[in-house]
C-alpha cells in the first residue's frame, strides 16, 4: 500500500484568503463608482456658519427645490442650469401643485458669490409667491438650511 499520490493525509487548516480578497476589491471597485453618483445637485463651496437653528429635515427629501449658486452667472436646479431669467419659471412650474406651507425654496451659494447675485435670486423666487426662502450653510458636522420668513 504506498503513500497516495498528490498529497498527504493531513487536513489544511490555514485559510484561503484569496476568494476574500478578491470579493474585498470587487466591494471596493463598486463603491469607488457608486460614491460620485450619489452626489444631488450641483458642487458648491458653502459658508461655514458659526451658530445655526435646528437642520430643516425637508432639504433632504425628493422634492426639495434646491437653487445651487456656485458663481456670479451660473444658477442651477438640481444639476440642470437655468438662466436667472428662466428661473422663475421653472420654480413656478415647480411649485404648482404643492401645498402652501410646503412651497419652500431652498438656496445654496458658494462663498465667493457676491452678495447682489443671491439677493437676484431671491426676488426671483419672491416674483413667483413663495415666502419660505432656506439659506443653506455647511456645518461642521453636515449641513443645514434655516428657513427665512
Amino acid at each position: 500500500m504506498g503513500a497516495p499520490v498528490g498529497g498527504t493525509n493531513e487536513f489544511n487548516s490555514d485559510i484561503n484568503v484569496t476568494p476574500m480578497v478578491d470579493v474585498m476589491l470587487v466591494l471596493l471597485i463598486i463603491f469607488m463608482i457608486v460614491t460620485p453618483l450619489l452626489q444631488q445637485g450641483v458642487s458648491v463651496n458653502l459658508p461655514r456658519e458659526m451658530n445655526s437653528p435646528d437642520e430643516d429635515q425637508d432639504i433632504a427629501k425628493e422634492d426639495a427645490i434646491i437653487i445651487a449658486i456656485p458663481d456670479n452667472s451660473n444658477f442651477y436646479i438640481g444639476k440642470n442650469p437655468f438662466p436667472l431669467e428662466e428661473l422663475g419659471e421653472r420654480i413656478n412650474t415647480l411649485m404648482k401643485d404643492k401645498a402652501p406651507d410646503k412651497r419652500i425654496v431652498y438656496i445654496k451659494s458658494g462663498v465667493d458669490v457676491e452678495y447682489g447675485t443671491v439677493v437676484r435670486a431671491i426676488d426671483v423666487v419672491r416674483k413667483q409667491d413663495i415666502e419660505r426662502i432656506g439659506l443653506v450653510a455647511d456645518r461642521k458636522k453636515g449641513k443645514a438650511a434655516a428657513p427665512a420668513n
